[in-house]
């Protein structure tokens, strides 16, 4: 073990490679911390439901598959995405899952009514959702499409601290049986998974009403008819 004065003649006759290993050991620690601050550095995004046109409806197409009728399920949300993490980044995709309403203890309820049944992609709505206000009518804007009336869409791209508002729209291809949402006091529990650009998701839970068609169609005439109108398929109900 050195002695004080060893010591002190040591650090005297080595200052050069002293100097250089603090120099070396500060780029060091600087880079290593630079990797840390920036894997540190990622959004979060958080999801709210707010009020507007937010609901699932479940509707028969008036035809059978074998016993069972054949029904379609429409879910919209109106939905404010919010970052609150530490970058920036775009929301990629929207999807929501849902529990199917089928009796337990079978492989089915086991994988969609214990697990979640996802709907992945989104519909293109028709028209427009919208509300009456008085003598106002408010036109809600969507977050992934454009408006009909020529609005721009909403943009998805959200530094950190910013939100943005939108409807997202889903259409459920022909179903039967217990394909359907499984409700409880007229709620159903919806969770919503945002994917954004780096591939990394976002989930939380919901629930929301189940409604009539006739009421989902007052928020949007064209509630429910995406799907059909792309087959050339006429819903029995409609006559336009």
């Amino acid at each position: 073990m050195m002695t004080y004065p060893e010591l002190t003649d040591w650090l005297n006759n080595n200052q050069g490679l002293l100097t250089l290993s603090i120099f070396l050991a500060t780029i060091f620690l600087g880079w290593v911390s630079g990797i840390f601050s920036a894997l540190r550095r990622k959004p979060k995004f958080t999801l709210k439901i707010i009020d507007g046109p937010t609901f699932t409806c479940t509707f028969p197409l008036g035809k059978s598959k074998g016993q069972f009728d054949v029904h379609r399920t429409c879910i919209a949300l109106y939905l404010s995405v919010s970052n609150v993490g530490s970058s920036p980044s775009s929301i990629e995709r929207v999807s929501v899952g849902y529990h199917w309403n089928v009796k337990p203890f079978s492989l089915v309820w086991l994988k969609h009514s214990v697990g979640w049944f996802w709907l992945k992609y989104q519909a293109a709505a028709l028209e427009d959702f919208q509300a009456e206000i008085g003598d106002s009518i408010k036109v809600y804007p969507f977050l992934f499409q454009r408006s009909n009336l020529g609005f721009n869409k909403t943009d998805t791209y959200l530094n950190v601290g910013q939100s943005a508002n939108g409807v997202v729209y889903f259409e459920q291809p022909d179903s039967w049986g217990g394909c359907f949402p499984r409700a409880k006091n007229k709620q159903v529990k919806v969770k919503i998974r945002l994917l954004d650009t780096f591939g990394r998701s976002h989930t939380k839970s919901f629930r929301i009403p189940v409604v009539s068609l006739e009421y989902a169609r007052k928020y949007n005439p064209s509630f429910g008819k995406t799907l059909s109108k792309l087959s050339g398929e006429k819903l029995p109900f409609d006559h336009t």
